[in-house]
């Protein structure tokens, strides 16, 4: 399979079809989605320090992946910063008014996770998978096990990252079918991104190892910054043993998909 093709089909798994999967974990338990915070941990950690990594210092100087890792983390850091300050003004306002649509407090988003409003989220989650499909582009670019695993820990982090915004969304006052729909049109972005990237960096392989650095930088961010402290909410040590087995499951697969595709 080329790299065209696989890059396609990748984003395809990675956008539209994470989508489905998000959208069928609405009807479980929260506990049952926790597990998938977990599993994801371990995906996107696998995906950073067995396969992305590794492949921008073969391609690259140390130095230069390092630093690039270093600015990476810090703009991203910075990036968030800017979003959480652009919508802090409206948080409570549009907290109140989705608590006067709803009818009830029970059905209220922390700020944590969906101060935002719905509009925001489609838009945010448009230029998330836009990212993500030069991610997953440069990565096939470089070699067909690095795609598979990067995909495969896109697909696990953005699985339950949708059923969070899935649920911004209703709050914001859309209904299922449309928030289902605007879904699916945002994670077509994926494939723009996937095809964007596969033609840019085709003609610039010197400019691999910066991408590949760049979304290492990406993905632990993600892990780090976002996901790990979801998981410090159940300190119980039972729940950190699970989360201990579940992120162990995430970085066994990227690494068994790194040993039977590099073969």
């Amino acid at each position: 399979m080329n790299a065209l093709l696989a890059t396609i089909l990748a984003c395809l798994a990675g956008g539209v079809l994470a989508i489905l999967a998000a959208a069928g974990t609405l009807a479980l338990r929260p506990s049952r989605i926790a597990r998938l915070v977990s599993f994801a941990v371990g995906a996107l950690l696998g995906a950073v320090f067995l396969e992305l990594l590794p492949h921008a210092l073969e391609r690259g100087s140390v130095d230069s992946v390092m630093i690039t890792v270093l600015c990476g983390l810090l703009a991203f850091f910075l990036l968030e910063k800017l979003v959480l300050w652009r919508h802090s003004h409206g948080e409570q306002a549009s907290d109140a008014n989705a608590s006067e649509k709803t009818g009830a407090h029970a059905h209220h988003v922390p700020v944590h996770e969906g101060g935002r409003s719905g509009l925001m989220i489609l838009i945010g989650n448009s230029v998330h998978n836009i990212c993500d499909g030069i991610v997953i582009a440069a990565s096939f670019l470089s070699s067909p096990a690095l795609g598979v695993a990067t995909t495969l820990a896109i697909v696990a982090h953005a699985i339950p990252q949708q059923v969070g915004d899935f649920a911004v969304l209703l709050v914001s006052g859309f209904s299922r079918s449309k928030a289902f729909a605007y879904n699916i049109t945002t994670g077509l972005a994926t494939l723009a991104g996937g095809l964007a990237g596969y033609f840019f960096l085709a003609q610039m392989q010197e400019l691999l190892p910066t991408v590949l650095a760049l979304a290492g930088a990406s993905l632990l961010y993600v892990s780090v910054a976002d996901l790990i402290p979801a998981l410090h909410r159940h300190p119980q040590p039972v729940e950190t043993a699970k989360q201990l087995v579940l992120m162990g499951l995430g970085i066994a697969i990227i690494a068994g998909v790194h040993v039977l595709l590099e073969r």
